[in-house]
């Protein structure tokens, strides 16, 4: 978790009462991202994320989009980072409106480890 990871959901959960995160099972983002990834399992993830003030709820999903969890939660706001359009964001069809969070310059988890790889 970074610092755009805090602000995004911090953003989401001013454009509603709830917040309800999804997260990428384990073998999702393998699937995306590669072999090396996750950084951290999918409890440690969801711990540190359902910790978090901001988040009322964490639910997992393991395709490679949460198409499906969106059609079933029906949010009325869905909430993706900027480097999305809302004509690109999957599952918009079933949201009341999608709200972009303008992404934050360096802060991503590529960066944080080729940052770490460096020490």
């Amino acid at each position: 978790m970074h610092a755009g990871h805090v602000g995004i959901l911090e953003f989401s959960k001013n454009c509603g009462d709830i917040l309800i995160l999804g997260i990428n099972t384990d073998a999702s983002v393998k699937r995306l991202k590669g072999p090396s990834r996750p950084v951290n399992c999918q409890a440690d993830r969801a711990l540190v994320a359902a910790s978090l003030e901001a988040v009322d709820a964490v639910v997992l999903f393991g395709q490679d989009t949460p198409l499906e969890l969106i059609k079933f939660i029906k949010p009325d706001v869905l909430v993706k980072g900027a480097d999305y359009t809302v004509d690109t964001v999957v599952g918009r069809e079933f949201a009341g409106k999608v709200a972009l969070y303008p992404i934050l310059k360096g802060r991503s988890t590529s960066n944080v480890i080729k940052k770490a790889a460096c020490k």
